[in-house]
């Protein structure tokens, strides 16, 4: 099945998403990339589980994406340079596969917006089980640009393609 067909097909797809909010700082009253996140998955059609918010520690990424039946994982913050930022090399241990073209077509239309600036997001994405992971930069713009121009429009085609 070609790529258009695998979209075609996943548009009808109501697919099942946690979101997850990484931060020492947010609560569910300050958190507006997840509240964005959960927004556009549901206007899309998707069925939306959370919010759920962690600290930026392992353990607690660790524990909040296992446990759930879920189609994808959605996660936002983490992914910078500090030494807090501990979501990407969580991830990482735990990806079965990885999809590195995500972080790399996030970068490019991300230094569009913000410049070089962009190199410093380690944004990414893998799959674990039968259950896709993105994880995304904190911040509300970061978010609005990973959702609407890579991650939604192409939901129905991973989902196809991870079809028993």
């Amino acid at each position: 099945m070609s790529h258009t067909e695998h979209e075609t097909a996943g548009r009808s797809l109501t697919a099942h998403c946690l979101v997850i909010t990484c931060s020492d700082t947010r609560t569910a009253e300050t958190d507006t990339s997840g509240a964005f996140i959960r927004s556009a998955l549901e206007q899309a059609g998707h069925f939306v589980v959370g919010p759920v918010i962690v600290p930026d520690e392992p353990e607690h990424i660790r524990a909040a994406i296992t446990g759930h039946a879920v189609d994808f994982i959605l996660i936002t913050g983490g992914t910078g340079l500090a030494p807090r930022d501990t979501t990407w090399d969580t991830l990482h241990g735990l990806y079965e596969s990885t999809i590195p073209g995500f972080g790399e077509l996030f970068r490019m239309l991300s230094y569009d917006e913000i410049g070089p600036a962009a190199m410093l997001s380690r944004a990414s994405a893998g799959r674990l089980g039968r259950t896709v992971i993105f994880s995304m930069p904190g911040s509300r713009a970061a978010v609005r640009l990973a959702m609407e121009r890579i991650i939604i429009p192409q939901m129905g085609h991973i989902s196809g393609l991870l079809e028993p």
